[in-house]
């Protein structure tokens, strides 16, 4: 059985080296002996996650609940996870009490590195640079199979655990039980930004070019009259969503999984701002009240599977196709196929006149990379925009005493699973944002001084700037000139925030 000193020995070494391919040797011989349930606790732990979840542990709870630290190491890792089971089992009167006690029972068996350890892990602060891209190359060298082979299963699962569990376990024939199914959510294919048309069919020539829409990222299946709706992030909103339902029940096609956005529209066709959309999703309101106070529109631009037939690996053009033949033409996003600049850009600024963001451009040669940023996608938005994570907030003066107001704002560093502060912003905050992220915000808190709130670098914020320039106030030698908030992005996670590599690589664009 292995114990949770060994693997914070690997977590501590993993954090001390910069070498992505030191990290994934280290880390392939930690996981390579270890148990199948070994497996799915650890591969979790590594990459600052639990299996069960966030639990409702503050930091000031937890730090309540230190006791005096163990002389020896004596946790194995199935005992963290018992009472990381029971502690999300807690609720009700009580419940704060019984939390307090289960922690303190195990910080007690605890040496002082393991429960720094666990408080870190607990409020989301372990970051080591282990997360997810990095552990499927982990996964890959420890079961002796190609990476190409485990991220596509990944993919499919939607989750990496039980990937690498069966891939330990059972080799290549284990991951055949990864594959596409009705009903169980694939990651969503990404894109990377392109600095405008001129450049993004440079980069792809001939290509598809579909409108942009600031919409919730949807993943539609049919089988039959059963149609589910899942978010980007893989949870299930069907109920909130009856109009989207309704008109992909209507499709000819008797199996369907479709990729799209779901927009709130207004009576002229203009699309609201993104929160507004949003509201949708996250409302506990009756759905039919909803739909008739706020109808969504759904326009798909990606056809995954139609009546028994998995199109992944099928170029764009071909998915395209499919689409068309699935559905009627009100529920596709416009699109057309061009490699002329020109045509590209009136196509471009008529999707900007249309009130939307921009374009995607697509090589029409290119699979569904699900999971992944795939060069095969480019988006040409009119205005620069970062998704960055909060990592502080300062309280505000004046009119906004009371309210956490001046933003932290950091772009995710691939390498170390950190997150490079690139400067501050007040901007564009309206007060009921105010009064919402200050609420959020102190749910957050790992802990402050006089002025400053430090959080769990949880919420993505999309920011919107006019440009960057080398600062060496802070680490990443980049700031943002003009930042304001265009919005928050509670269907992004942390993991999914703009990288330093994207900050850097904008910055040498626009000197070049």
């Amino acid at each position: 059985m292995t114990g949770l000193a060994e693997l914070v020995r690997v977590s501590n070494q993993v954090a001390a080296t910069s070498s992505r391919l030191a990290k994934i040797r280290e880390l392939a011989d930690f996981l390579r002996p270890l148990e199948r349930e070994e497996i799915e606790i650890a591969l979790p732990y590594l990459s600052g996650d639990i299996r069960q979840g966030k639990l409702a542990v503050g930091y000031a709870a937890l730090q309540s609940a230190r006791a005096s630290a163990a002389s020896a190491p004596g946790l194995r890792l199935q005992d963290v996870d018992r009472v990381f089971q029971t502690l999300k089992q807690v609720k009700g009167k009580g419940a704060a009490e019984q939390r307090t006690a289960l922690l303190r029972a195990l910080f007690q068996r605890a040496t002082a590195e393991e429960q720094g350890f666990l408080v870190r892990l607990i409020v989301g602060e372990l970051r080591q640079g282990a997360l997810e891209g990095i552990m499927v190359e982990v996964v890959a060298a420890a079961a002796g199979l190609p990476a190409a082979d485990v991220r596509r299963a990944v993919a499919f699962a939607g989750v990496i655990a039980p990937v690498a569990a069966a891939a330990l376990s059972g080799g290549a024939s284990a991951l055949a039980q990864f594959s596409v199914q009705l009903m169980q959510p694939v990651l969503p294919m990404l894109a990377q930004p392109a600095e405008d048309m001129h450049a993004a069919l440079a980069a792809l020539g001939t290509a598809l070019i579909e409108w942009k829409l600031d919409g919730a990222r949807v993943q539609v299946h049919k089988s039959a009259a059963d149609v589910r709706v899942y978010t980007r992030n893989l949870n299930e909103v069907t109920a909130r969503v009856p109009e989207i339902v309704a008109a992909v029940r209507g499709a000819a096609a008797s199996s369907l999984i479709l990729d799209g956005e779901a927009i709130a529209l207004r009576p002229n066709g203009r699309p609201h701002p993104f929160p507004v959309t949003m509201s949708r999703f996250g409302s506990q309101q009756d759905a039919a009240e909803r739909r008739a106070e706020l109808p969504l529109s759904v326009f798909f631009f990606d056809c995954l599977y139609i009546d028994g037939d998995m199109l992944f690996d099928h170029p764009t053009r071909e998915r395209r196709d499919a689409l068309a033949r699935a559905l009627p033409p009100a529920l596709v996003t416009p699109a057309l196929i061009t490699n002329d600049a020109d045509e590209a850009e009136r196509f471009y600024q008529e999707a900007l006149a249309a009130g939307h963001e921009g374009v995607m451009a697509k090589a029409l040669d290119a699979p569904y990379e699900a999971g992944r940023r795939g060069a095969g996608w480019l988006k040409v938005k009119r205005a620069r925009t970062l998704d960055l994570v909060v990592l502080a907030a300062e309280w505000g003066h004046g009119r906004r005493r009371g309210w956490l107001s001046n933003l932290h704002l950091g772009a995710r560093d691939p390498a170390t699973g950190s997150f490079v502060m690139l400067g501050k912003t007040f901007k564009g905050l309206t007060d009921a944002t105010l009064a919402w992220q200050t609420q959020e915000f102190l749910k957050r808190e790992i802990n402050r001084d006089e002025w400053t709130v430090r959080l769990r670098p949880e919420l993505v914020v999309e920011i919107a700037f006019n440009d960057l320039q080398e600062s060496s106030q802070y680490p990443g030698g980049l700031a943002l000139r003009f930042a304001r908030v265009k919005g928050y992005r509670p269907d992004k996670r942390p993991e999914d925030a703009d990288t330093i590599d994207t900050v850097r690589r904008i910055y040498q664009e626009s000197i070049a």
